[in-house]
């Protein structure tokens, strides 16, 4: 049977290859993005406690209405924004599902979606299955974006921009100049979404998060994606939230319950029960150790390291050792130097190569220990 594929570039993803790669030679994964340290022991009794209760059934499509409140209490504790637990948020099978779903409700055939590479791998493919075309523009080596660039990718067409704030793979964070320049030319274009990807937001360190919640010029023309897997390192769960204006969440709701329904339930109720009580404004300083630990003990290998201001990421460029591109270079290091990284190339449509490769530090110490050792002797 012939198949006419609708994504016919796509293959496994380089975090598949990667992983996988790190199994087969027994190597140290610093590729994939998930911590392999334990979750907060009272999360982790709570979610114990409320698998034993009948709790096992469909929830509400929108989410767990506790949970929801508890969502928008925190939103009002960090951002200082209201918003209306039964209209404007949306209990997600993970952020990249809101993504998905935004994606599906808002753009049409033949719509305009610019997109700052290197990107997140989910949003390209999300535009083209609803018809649209993605438009790319890529920062700079060093993770810097041209808003002029930008401004010029922008047409009659253009219905959504994609942000990612922190950055990932860069680490890198939007500064007030950024958002300035992004409203400016949003001023430009009224009907314009911007699908804000915020998963990293309680992780930040010297510079400040600048959320889109915050900004009165953004907020009610945004959607905004957050994750509980990233932010309590709980990935397999696979929850997350969207938060949008009413007439927006109306259409994403839509696809919604269409495509997945409801979320399950138990992880709902366990962090319904948790979130009122977890502390977020220690998530930087957790992560800041990691990653102060982890760019000290490099200072002595050959690597360069770029400013990391938030996610669990860190980029380095490999100019002194190798003058291979980041694929086969992040491929040797994995097999014939025992750590698996990431080559931030895969993150570019036009696999721009800057000879730059993305480590993951949400790693036990030891695992760092042994993990930078090894590099150190490179």
């Amino acid at each position: 049977m012939q198949i006419d594929s609708k994504l016919p570039q796509l293959g496994t993803t380089i975090f598949t290859v990667m992983s996988q790669l790190a199994t087969e030679h027994n190597a140290i994964n610093l590729s994939q993005g998930f911590p392999n340290f334990p979750i907060a022991q009272q999360l982790q009794e709570t979610f114990n406690k409320i698998g034993k209760e009948n709790v096992h059934q469909y929830v509400p499509m929108a989410g767990y209405p506790p949970l929801l409140k508890a969502v928008k209490d925190k939103i009002l504790l960090h951002y200082d924004r209201e918003v209306d637990e039964n209209h404007e948020l949306l209990i997600t099978a993970g952020a990249t599902q809101a993504i998905f779903t935004a994606i599906q409700a808002l753009i049409k055939k033949g719509d305009e979606v610019v997109i700052l590479d290197p990107s997140y791998d989910c949003y390209a493919p999300a535009v083209k299955l609803a018809g649209g075309k993605p438009v790319h523009v890529n920062l700079d080596e060093n993770f810097n974006v041209d808003w002029n660039k930008v401004n010029a990718a922008f047409s009659s067409k253009t219905r959504m921009i994609i942000t990612n704030n922190p950055h990932n793979p860069s680490g890198k964070v939007f500064e007030e100049q950024d958002i300035l320049a992004l409203e400016t030319i949003l001023d430009r274009f009224p009907d314009v979404f911007l699908l804000s990807d915020e998963v990293y937001e309680f992780i930040h360190f010297e510079k400040p998060h600048i959320s889109a919640h915050t900004r009165e010029k953004l907020k009610d023309r945004s959607i905004i994606t957050s994750s509980f897997g990233k932010t309590f390192h709980v990935t397999g769960w696979k929850i997350g939230y969207v938060v949008a204006p009413k007439e927006i969440m109306v259409e994403i709701k839509k696809v919604h319950q269409y495509l997945v329904f409801c979320v399950n339930s138990v992880c709902q109720i366990a962090l319904a029960t948790y979130l009122p009580q977890a502390d977020l404004s220690k998530l930087g300083s957790f992560y800041k150790e990691k990653r102060d630990f982890f760019v000290e003990r490099m200072q002595s290998s050959k690597f360069e390291l770029l400013p990391s201001y938030g996610s669990y990421f860190v980029t380095a460029k490999y100019a002194k050792i190798a003058d291979l591109d980041d694929i086969a270079f992040s491929k040797w290091l994995t097999t014939e130097k025992g750590v698996a990284v990431i080559p931030t190339s895969v993150f570019n449509t036009n696999k721009q190569d800057n000879k730059t490769i993305r480590f993951c530090y949400a790693k036990k110490e030891e695992t760092l220990i042994q993990a930078t050792n090894l590099l150190c002797k490179i």
